[in-house]
């Protein structure tokens, strides 16, 4: 890493590991044992924040063809009211200390659903196992956000082990980190010849705007859009087709003079639907009219699974040479934790 980068924390070292975190938490996932009784399970939601909510809209994303119950990721102090005894809650929060987390697991145990839990520690933790609550204790030492294979792994695993899911998941996620590991050398390295380095230099002056399909890459937005927030303290947006064409489009007409400091990333996949690829087509030739700062990003992979996941790291690459490139440090969220701090004290 060149002196010139600051990144005391080191961002970079979490980024390249991902590969290797994914194979600790398949690890982890295998060594599971529910000791619970689950009953017939109609629904699913994932009661988190930030960096531990990313997880279940992961699973959600990469098992989409496979689950037959609906996963509802609830980033809100309550669980939806729809939720009952058929109801699995899976509470997510690294830290173990999110309050609105431990509010939601609070609200479901009123509401009578069953409760399983990943965490770090902390009340959560305290909180489970004082219910008798099945409880996946994932490593410390992480940035959440940096900490995603501990997030949506053990949840795969958790879910496996309720009988939602009978895939060969395990191999794929061997494929992947199979190919990320091979991929990070040359997304470690702040040269042209690194796609990710390059889409940063081209980006980092902007506001992003990612763009995805629903269901799918939509999801690899949403994380795009967090990390370069988080990581390169940039505002970015995201949307997703086909809904956008029914309403934002037509927002790039008025104050075309902002249009240059904005940049669209076109997230791709083989997978997406063909009607979509076309959506994703024809919105880019009109938009071309209003902004030359269109980037289309599609990646290697044998299955829809490994790629999707491999979107994801790449994007985290972006995100951390973006940073970089503002000369900012890409691991303290300083207005998160001063946010926490003042609501500790109300």
């Amino acid at each position: 890493m060149s002196e010139s980068f600051t990144d005391p924390q080191d961002m970079k070292k979490s980024i390249y590991n991902f590969a290797d975190n994914l194979r600790d938490a398949m690890a982890i996932g295998q060594q599971l044992s529910l000791t619970s009784t689950y009953t017939k399970i109609d629904n699913v939601v994932v009661a988190g924040m930030g960096g531990s909510a990313i997880g279940g809209d992961v699973n959600r994303m990469l098992l989409r063809d496979e689950l037959n119950v609906p996963i509802y990721i609830s980033r809100n102090y309550q669980v939806p009211a729809w939720a009952k005894a058929h109801t699995l809650v899976i509470a997510s929060s690294y830290s173990g200390g999110t309050e609105e987390t431990l509010s939601a697991v609070a609200d479901a145990r009123a509401k009578g659903c069953q409760i399983c839990g990943i965490t770090t520690g902390g009340e959560l933790l305290d909180v489970l196992q004082k219910n008798d609550c099945d409880t996946v204790l994932i490593p410390t030492g992480l940035q959440p956000r940096a900490a995603l294979a501990y997030s949506f792994v053990p949840m795969l695993y958790l879910l496996k082990g309720v009988g939602l899911v009978a895939s060969d998941a395990e191999q794929k996620l061997k494929k992947t980190a199979d190919l990320l590991e091979s991929l990070r050398d040359n997304y470690s390295k702040a040269d042209e010849e690194n796609e990710t380095w390059s889409l940063a230099k081209r980006v980092h002056g902007t506001i992003p705007i990612i763009y995805g399909e629903t269901e799918s890459t939509a999801v690899v937005a949403l994380r795009w859009r967090s990390q370069f927030s988080e990581n390169g303290k940039m505002l970015a947006f995201h949307n997703e087709l086909p809904e956008l064409n029914h309403n934002e489009i037509v927002g790039w007409e008025n104050n075309p003079e902002l249009f240059n400091h904005l940049s669209i990333i076109w997230l791709k996949d083989k997978s997406d639907h063909e009607r979509v690829s076309m959506r994703q087509d024809v919105t880019g030739a009109i938009l071309e009219n209003v902004t030359k700062n269109q980037y289309e990003v599609a990646v290697a992979g044998d299955s829809r699974f490994e790629r999707l996941l491999h979107l994801i790291h790449y994007g985290d690459w972006v995100s951390l040479w973006c940073a970089y490139l503002h000369n900012t440090d890409p691991s303290p969220v300083e207005k998160i934790s001063y946010l926490k701090d003042q609501l500790s004290r109300k």
